[in-house]
């Protein structure tokens, strides 16, 4: 009788194995088949249907990874670091009620260590719910958690709530405690324009503490940050030449640290217009649904265009709500075309199988994982710029949606992505002529969806939204459905968070100050002007 007892257990261990095995060696359908068994012969388990969702991700089967992720979901225990990983792998995957549901499972107020605090307040910042993820970040740091990333995290999330004056405390022990951490020192100098030199002589100090060629990419990372920094104060100073020197070496790094990939960016604006022109031909747009959730208001263009000043406007409309920038609408092309995230290998292959998918249901799940988000308001703004590229896919699959395309005089735009440390995932903002590469490639996209479908993009050219706003933002509410309210017209008093690097700018009255900055660097940024002339 014993060895009957003992034998059920052997046959799971041996499939497990197996699966280990297989995956060591990358065989996916094989280490699929060992988990597979083990759920026959084990019954039901939430750490398998875990591990067969990484199965199934890595063979590049996005929805049967989702399922199991779901089923493992309902299975799990109240753990938190059990549902802090299901959130994690949810969320990324597009799955944000279910990603939501298993961080509501959780009591955070009884959770004692301060690791598992901070990650689910990361989740929540990742959300977009500012107010839930500066509580439990708050009581991480109180609890006493001590890494980089979780102060900086407290300090931003500081700085969304206008609380600059703390986030500055924050920022400034960060520097002091991990010297390294070059991101502290961007936000620092961010949280308002600076008017004395007083941060230079500190931050200088920890740039002579690296090495001045890094051949450590964490390195590398954390001294084009704290020349970025560098380059804010004596810019904001007026020290134009000290400060084109510091964003020259700062930009150097980056692009040896993160290289712009000219061959894929182009492959993929090829493949968006390829793909855009056989869906149009192959379909009409499709009715609205008659009531399912907020109407859509699409915010588009190039980063620093004004896409956050414009939401803050709108937002101010009672009947109006901001989600501010979600990658929804990516994430459920990926569910529609069952591809998961990959670069540029990634896009492309979405962008294959994307005449072939069902656009209905793709506006379906775009409206089910973001109506949560204004469950009161009519309309919901989905401000991510680079759905500029996405246009006739959100026609197709939202065709109630309301896109607006918003866009500055091409040097002063590319200027101020060429000085905005924008992070590694931003590779064409610290190169001239990467910059005009991209800037070239997204007005063939925006010039390529206007002449097809004129009626599908309201234009905004910042400009004109800065010196006579009205007319502008009458237009778009009307579009919307709505009535113009004149609280469009104070963004300043706009009091939900806003997560931007520009948000002490848009806590400001309206202004044009921007306008013509690149000016200040005219000689410098010659080149840029003759590789933007088409």
């Amino acid at each position: 009788m014993e060895s009957d007892s003992i034998q059920p257990e052997i046959s799971l261990l041996r499939h497990r194995r197996r699966a280990a095995q297989h995956v060591e060696l990358g065989q996916w359908d094989a280490a699929q088949s060992s988990l597979e068994a083990v759920l026959r012969e084990g019954g039901e388990d939430a750490a398998v249907r875990a591990d067969l969702a990484a199965v199934l991700m890595a063979g590049g089967r996005l929805r049967g990874a989702i399922g199991q992720w779901l089923r493992a979901a309902e299975l799990a225990s109240a753990e938190p670091g059990v549902l802090l990983a299901l959130a994690r792998h949810l969320y990324f995957a597009g799955e944000l009620q279910a990603a939501r549901g298993c961080l509501a499972r959780v009591s955070w107020e009884e959770v004692g260590a301060p690791a598992p605090l901070a990650e689910a307040g990361r989740m929540r910042w990742l959300l977009g719910e500012f107010g839930e993820a500066l509580a439990l970040i708050e009581r991480s740091v109180q609890r006493g958690i001590e890494t980089p990333d979780a102060h900086y995290l407290y300090a931003m999330l500081l700085q969304f709530h206008g609380r600059v004056g703390q986030a500055e405390e924050v920022l400034l022990r960060c520097l002091r405690t991990w010297p390294r951490f070059g991101d502290a020192a961007v936000a620092l100098v961010h949280l308002r324009p600076q008017t004395a030199a007083d941060h230079a002589g500190p931050i200088s100090n920890l740039i002579r503490r690296l090495p001045t060629e890094p051949a450590q990419p964490v390195d590398r990372l954390a001294l084009a940050n704290l020349e970025s920094a560098l380059f804010k104060i004596h810019d904001d100073l007026g020290e134009y030449a000290e400060a084109w020197r510091h964003l020259e070496r700062s930009n150097a790094l980056m692009r040896r640290h993160a290289p712009y990939d000219r061959a894929g960016e182009g492959a993929i604006v090829d493949a968006l217009i390829g793909t855009a022109s056989r869906i149009v031909a192959s379909a009409g747009v499709s009715d609205p649904p008659a009531d399912d959730g907020p109407r859509p208001v699409f915010i588009v263009g190039l980063p620093r265009s004004g896409t956050t000043l414009l939401d803050r406007m709108l937002s101010r409309h009672p009947q109006i709500a901001s989600a501010g920038e979600i990658n929804d609408f990516r994430r459920q092309m990926r569910w529609a075309t069952d591809v998961p995230a990959d670069g540029v290998t990634g896009m492309l292959a979405v962008l294959e199988r994307l005449p072939g998918a069902d656009f209905r249901l793709l506006g379906e799940r775009y409206r089910q994982q973001t109506r949560w988000r204004a469950p009161d308001a009519r309309c919901l703004i989905d401000k991510m710029p680079i759905n500029f590229r996405m246009v006739p896919f959100i026609r197709r699959a939202l065709p109630e949606a309301v896109i607006v395309h918003i866009h500055r005089e091409p040097m002063d735009v590319c200027y101020s992505n060429l000085k905005a440390m924008l992070g590694p995932a931003s590779a064409y903002s610290y190169d001239i002529h990467a910059l005009a590469h991209y800037h070239g490639l997204y007005r063939r996209c925006v010039e390529q969806w206007s002449g097809s479908d004129p009626e599908a993009i309201v234009d905004v050219r910042y400009e004109d939204l800065v010196r006579d706003p009205e007319p502008l933002l009458r237009h778009i509410v009307s579009r919307c459905g709505l009535g113009f309210v004149p609280e469009c017209l104070q963004p300043e008093r706009n009091e939900t968070p806003v997560a931007t690097p520009s948000s002490s700018q848009v806590r400001e009255p309206v202004h044009a100050r921007s306008i013509g900055e690149w000016q200040r660097y005219a000689t410098q940024l010659e080149p840029l002007q003759r590789a933007l002339v088409p």
